[in-house]
């Protein structure tokens, strides 16, 4: 295994990757599909280093992980992994670490290298290229340039390889720079849940899933109890603090699959996919609990009691096969809820029959 740096590239070299160059330039220019641009960012660079297959994968430092988002020439058994766990001391976590351009011409296969990358010799490659894809000084993903025989490499040659991730990090820069215009546009500034906006975008889109798989969904609808007299008594901050808190404790309650909006004031409202009406009111059962018990110690200060929340549920296609039957249905196990005397959950015992929980 070598580390290095390449040698300046002679201009013979530089004019004939320049219509790769020029290839995935358009690219990045042309959409801000990440993966549209990163495949063709793999591709052109497999092409000018003449290798067979190639990947490109991201870094999630998190979870100390790579995610797989293109690739090319690799058997479906070897991609079939999409994330992995970087190995410590391996190739990939070395180029990560030092930014630098990290070349293998022939595979080891000593125990110690078989053992920390059984999936690429069982794949059959013997030669590689790792470069990292370098964002504001900091390595955010990794190209790989595999070949099948082991071979030696241009060294002028691949210090051009750091154009083509020069421009998949400008990929995932305007990639990042879209998600987060497009997420203050569907968010609520005050709680980070979606919006009422984006409420009715998501809404519409859940009940046309449900009915084309056939599957279940239900919906919340929160409201906090004695929410003006509240403010009244402790101040519109206090206020904002209580629905910050609230916010929290429903986005820290629900699987990545549900969706938890702020309906509007000190309404908030939940979609659970492919949930039915027993699970849901589970849920907004430990809801209502979670929010009255965290919020005695949180706003002690201002008061002796915890926040309360009435919660209205409705189930599709039990309580409505469209989206205005089912939130009207759902609006009107809210209103129950409340006029019942607050801090309970309320849904129809059977629809539409008056038997109510």
């Amino acid at each position: 295994m070598v580390s290095f740096e390449v040698a300046e590239s002679n201009p013979e070299a530089q004019i004939k990757a320049l219509k790769d160059l020029i290839e995935v330039a358009g690219a990045v220019v042309s959409t801000l599909d990440i993966d549209t641009v990163l495949q063709a960012v793999l591709t052109s660079a497999m092409r000018f280093a003449e290798t067979p297959a190639g990947s490109v994968a991201l870094l999630d430092e998190e979870r100390s992980e790579i995610c797989l988002v293109a690739h090319e020439g690799l058997s479906a058994d070897f991609v079939k992994s999409e994330r992995c766990k970087i190995v410590p001391g391996g190739f990939t976590e070395q180029a990560l670490e030092k930014c630098e351009m990290i070349l293998i011409e022939e595979i080891p296969y000593e125990p110690l290298f078989k053992a920390k990358n059984p999936m690429m010799l069982k794949e059959g490659i013997q030669s590689i290229i790792c470069t990292p894809i370098i964002l504001k000084e900091k390595a955010v993903g990794i190209l790989y340039l595999d070949d099948f025989v082991q071979r030696s490499y241009d060294r002028d040659r691949l210090k051009l390889l750091s154009v083509f991730t020069s421009f998949a990090a400008v990929a995932i820069e305007n990639a990042k720079l879209h998600n987060s215009t497009r997420l203050l546009a569907i968010t609520d500034c005050l709680t980070g849940l979606y919006n009422f906006r984006y409420f009715m975008q998501v809404f519409k889109q859940e009940i046309n899933r449900a009915e084309r798989y056939v599957k279940p969904l239900s919906i919340l609808m929160m409201d906090v109890d004695n929410f003006k007299k509240f403010n009244d008594e402790h101040g519109h901050s206090n206020g904002d603090r209580v629905l910050l808190k609230v916010g929290e404790i429903i986005r820290n309650s629900l699987r990545k699959v549900d969706f938890a909006f702020r309906y509007g004031g000190e309404e908030f409202a939940i979609l659970l996919p492919e949930t039915d009406l027993e699970s849901a009111c589970l849920l907004g059962e430990r809801l209502r609990r979670a929010i009255e018990e965290e919020t005695i110690g949180a706003f002690s200060a201002v008061t002796s009691r915890g926040i309360t929340v009435s919660i209205g549920v409705a189930a599709y296609p039990r309580d409505g096969a469209t989206l205005d039957l089912l939130f009207k249905h759902v609006d009107e196990q809210l209103y129950r809820a409340k006029t019942l005397g607050k801090n309970r959950l309320h849904y129809m015992l059977e629809s539409f029959t008056g038997g109510a929980a």
